[in-house]
């Protein structure tokens, strides 16, 4: 069944198809996989012949959202696992209403994003940014840069990636908030919580504003308009959650006016960022390509989570990192 503690009776040796894409080697412990279960490998124009009778999907190509084209043929689909925190590529209605468990990689990339967040920070207060620029000029030119422990992060996004963001940047002296679903006055990570829905009340609070949350119909443009006008016109925005969390078109006009420092992009509303974007041009953003989590290894810790939940399957144990479909996200671990 579709539920958080149990799982359904399970073949001894399951149909598993594992979709991936033109350009990307396949799961390093694919002959691991092949012992245990039935495996075809396909891509997304594949995916019509391949998935009728499929017990497992196993979404290598995490972005892919052909499971919707050939949802029809999914006759026998109870379990489709993404290689990735977010899901929203991948829900679609039917699939929401559906029995079909949802997991996905839930704290893979908990640390490295943290990481990413902080880097991203501290490049925008010692201004490194403009370190390499006048380096590349030749311009020897003395400055006074920014402290960072004392200032003000508020991190929206309260999972496991938020969580490890804000334990690390309270680690270096930051005051941190989070915003999510419920406000709460104590929490374990951050100083408090406030709710995402007051967001542009706390913004002006904020000498960092991170975007960390997953993409939902509640957080789709969260950073929009009212909150980048209610912001501290020396703040500096980070995103490493989705480029949808942003209203883009609003954010350039933001920047442009000094109504806002600074952004760190890592997430883009189209990826790859076009290169006639705004922001490629943009002295006071930085770009990089959707690669905040990806640390060396990071695909071997994707397909090892996927191991270890096939064998959860086998042994007809509940699966770990399952989402809930109408919220979009794991909700507990």
């Amino acid at each position: 069944m579709d539920t958080l503690n149990e799982t359904p009776d399970t073949p001894s040796r399951p149909k598993v198809v594992i979709l991936t894409t033109q350009g990307v080697n396949p799961p390093q412990n694919l002959e691991v996989i092949r012992q245990k279960s039935d495996v075809v490998l396909t891509d997304a124009a594949g995916l019509a012949d391949a998935i009728p009778g499929a017990d497992v999907l196993f979404l290598w190509d995490f972005f892919s959202t052909a499971l919707r084209d050939v949802w029809k043929h999914a006759d026998s689909l109870r379990w489709v696992h993404v290689a990735a925190a977010g899901v929203d590529s991948l829900l679609f209605d039917e699939l929401r209403e559906s029995d079909v468990v949802v997991t996905n990689a839930h704290g893979a990339f908990d640390g490295p994003i943290a990481e990413f967040v902080l880097a991203s920070i501290l490049a925008h207060d010692k201004q490194l940014h403009l370190s390499k620029n006048l380096q590349q000029q030749n311009v020897w030119k003395h400055r006074e840069v920014q402290r960072t422990a004392g200032q003000n992060a508020l991190v929206i996004g309260t999972g496991g990636i938020g969580r490890a963001t804000a334990r690390l940047l309270k680690a270096v002296g930051m005051n941190v908030l989070g915003a999510g679903r419920t406000m709460r006055d104590e929490d374990p990570d951050f100083n408090k919580v406030v709710p995402s829905v007051e967001l542009a009340a706390h913004a002006e609070w904020a000498d960092h504003l991170v975007l960390i949350a997953p993409l939902t119909q509640e957080t789709r443009g969260i950073l929009g308009t009212e909150v980048l006008a209610a912001m501290n016109p020396s703040a500096h925005v980070v995103n490493v959650g989705r480029g949808a969390l942003v209203d883009e078109e609003a954010l350039v006009q933001a920047l442009r006016s000094g109504q806002v420092a600074a952004a760190s992009l890592d997430v883009f509303d189209v990826e790859p960022l076009p290169a006639d974007h705004p922001f490629w041009g943009m002295d006071n953003v930085h770009v990089s390509a959707h690669m905040s989590g990806d640390v060396v290894g990071w695909r071997g810790t994707l397909a090892q989570q996927f191991e270890r939940n096939l064998n959860l399957w086998l042994a007809s144990e509940p699966l770990v990192n399952q989402v809930d479909k109408k919220l979009g996200y794991v909700t507990s671990g």
